[in-house]
């Protein structure tokens, strides 16, 4: 392993430096131990022992960057060590710990290589030690082998295991900021289609009133002036609800907590409003409400749908449908909400409102989020039609 991450760290330090201070204090305990018993059989402890010593643990520092060499070079110097007549003492714990490491980072092959060779140094270790009785010898590093092997696989299953959580903990993360990206721009193509649908209403409310209140300024002054009150109450209407969008925006609220702020957010209830504005353009509209059984209020963002859908067919009745006449019918039944605006203006082959616009596309894509139809196009007797069919949750 060539570096260590935040998860190979202990207490601040890195892995690397960890197995420095751990190969270090081992060479001086074994070192220490080796002063401190001396019998009277053996070799004893001196200059050469202590070299021995720290060729047989130093190279356990580099466990985790190379352990099958750092498993090699304990072992060839334990070997040496006790091939020189030296006492078994804490070296030892050099080539367990070594096999430890292989066993953890390089199963497999390199690992049962690692076994064979600990093994037999083990075994050289009970052979050099005439007090030990053979079945011990041949017990001793059978023992070691199933010690590390247990310890070691668990703690490769466990490493597994966590490099998996961080995997998956990535991958959360990811979706996450993927959903938060992708909830930001339907967020940002909502409030587009909210302001589309208020700017192209009132500015086209706007637009017609201003040029009639152009042609009549002089002939007939209290027409003019009643245009003028009408561009007037648009542009309020207009001012109150980019307020409202912004309000949202601002608090983070949803449309049905937006009036709290107050002001009212747009639904049937304020269809009135709509038609009497469109109907000081000069564009006849007569609205048509059927219930079929006693309902329930709309939903809020039901509410705001079907009064946006009117809206802006209105809107484009005004832009492009010339003179006409539009009659809007809501049904509220059980279930689900209708709403029909059909007008008797020019026909398909000269209007060019049927076109798919980013008014009919908006209206499409808000139908389509709470899993209503919407279907527009040319009526047989001439004009044109928009319906619309929206599911309302039943309460029970």
């Amino acid at each position: 392993m060539s570096g260590s991450t935040p998860a190979d760290r202990f207490g601040g330090l890195s892995t690397p430096v960890v197995d420095a201070l751990f190969a270090s204090g081992l060479t001086v305990a074994t070192c220490l131990a080796g002063l401190a018993y001396q019998p009277a059989d053996w070799r004893r402890f001196d200059g050469l022992a202590v070299l021995m010593g720290c060729l047989t643990c130093l190279p356990l520092a580099a466990r985790r960057r190379w352990p099958m060499s750092a498993l090699l070079a304990t072992c060839a110097g334990y070997t040496g060590y006790l091939q020189l007549g030296y006492p078994p003492s804490l070296l030892w714990w050099g080539p367990v710990l070594g096999l430890y490491t292989v066993v953890v980072l390089r199963p497999g092959r390199w690992a049962v290589a690692g076994s064979v060779v600990t093994a037999a140094v083990v075994g050289f270790s009970g052979v050099k030690a005439p007090a030990l009785p053979p079945l011990v010898v041949v017990i001793q590093p059978l023992l070691v082998l199933a010690g590390v092997w247990v310890l070691g696989g668990g703690a490769r299953a466990l490493a597994d295991r966590n490099r998996q959580l961080a995997v998956l903990t990535a991958r959360l993360r990811r979706e996450q900021r993927d959903r938060a990206r992708h909830a930001v721009a339907e967020e940002r193509v909502r409030i587009a289609r909210e302001l589309h649908d208020v700017v192209a209403h009132h500015m086209s409310v706007i637009s017609v009133q201003v040029g009639l209140a152009r042609y009549v300024f002089a002939s007939d002054p209290p027409t003019a002036r009643t245009a003028l009150d009408t561009i007037a109450g648009a542009g309020r209407e207009a001012q109150q609800e980019m307020r409202r969008l912004l309000m949202v925006l601002r608090v983070g609220v949803d449309e049905e907590d937006a009036g709290r702020f107050g002001t009212l957010v747009p639904g049937l209830a304020r269809i009135g409003d709509l038609v009497d504005r469109v109907r000081a353009t000069g564009l006849p509209v007569e609205v048509e409400v059927h219930t079929v059984d006693p309902v329930p209020p709309l939903p809020a963002h039901l509410d705001l749908c079907v009064y946006r859908v009117i809206q802006e067919s209105l809107t484009n009745v005004l832009k492009h449908a010339g003179p006409a006449t539009a009659t809007v019918t809501v049904e509220h039944r059980p279930g689900a909400v209708t709403a029909r605006i059909v007008d008797d203006g020019r026909g398909v082959v000269e209007q060019s409102w049927p076109e798919p616009g980013y008014g009919l596309l908006g209206m499409r894509e808000r139908v389509r989020l709470y899993g209503g139809t919407l279907s527009t196009g040319p009526r047989p007797e001439g004009g044109y039609m928009v319906q619309l069919t929206l599911p309302v949750p039943v309460r029970s």
